[in-house]
């Protein structure tokens, strides 16, 4: 074979070996049903925090969680001092006025001295259910059945004290002193919590003016104050 023949077959080999090695590559590998990256999602402005409370929820300082005015207010069933059981749906369709009480907080005691709480039931007890709630953990100032009992003949309260040892109801409702005051209307919410009065002589009670606007169907002017008086003596 002639040397030009002999080249001519080479490059023909060639180019075949490389059409041949080209066919038979394989495709670049790819993960099925992998989509496309995308950029990470920027946060809005109304993107909830991811530990955001619950709408319309109040805490304390503790961080428990409270209803707040214009909500249903906790129901419970507490026993009495005298071992009595009550429960709040009791008085369902009824007013109800919550004193946080404490007989041996001096606030308490000043207070009932004072006449504030007759005032509040002798005007307007037959129309009014007043309770007390007795939040004192045991082993702290104003805690006891026995205590609470004697207290409420003493001083002739003529409702019941009602005895809260776990907090759990004091909790409920963000009770932070006593007395803490809470007027629930005849629909069963809360219309009033705060202060019994403004501690000027007792020029403006709130609780009286409260009352005053839900016997007549009216709207509560104002809803919350700052209460005073001793810290409630809860366990934790």
């Amino acid at each position: 074979m002639g040397k030009g023949k002999s080249i001519l077959l080479a490059a023909a080999a060639g180019i075949f070996g490389l059409g041949v090695a080209t066919l038979n590559a394989e495709p670049p590998k790819t993960t099925p049903n992998q989509p496309a990256a995308t950029p990470a999602a920027k946060p809005t402005g109304n993107a909830p925090a991811k530990h955001d409370e619950k709408k319309g929820e109040k805490k304390d300082t503790a961080g428990h969680s409270h209803a707040k005015i214009g909500e249903a207010a906790p129901d419970f069933a507490l026993t009495s001092a005298e071992g009595k059981a009550v429960k709040l749906s009791d008085f369902k369709g009824k007013i109800v006025v919550i004193e946080w009480f404490n007989p041996e907080c001096p606030v308490i005691v000043g207070a009932h001295k004072e006449g504030k709480f007759k005032t509040l039931t002798d005007k307007y007890g037959k129309d009014v259910t007043f309770l007390a709630i007795n939040s004192s953990a045991k082993g702290n100032q104003g805690y006891g059945k026995d205590l609470n009992a004697k207290i409420a003949k003493e001083w002739n309260l003529g409702y019941p004290i009602l005895l809260d040892e776990d907090g759990k109801i004091g909790h409920a409702y963000g009770a932070k002193t006593t007395p803490h005051m809470f007027v629930i209307g005849a629909d069963g919410k809360l219309a009033y919590m705060g202060a019994i009065d403004d501690q000027k002589a007792g020029k403006v009670n709130y609780v009286a003016a409260a009352l005053d606007s839900l016997l007549k169907h009216e709207t509560v002017a104002t809803t919350e104050t700052k209460p005073y008086g001793c810290s409630v003596k809860y366990a934790n």
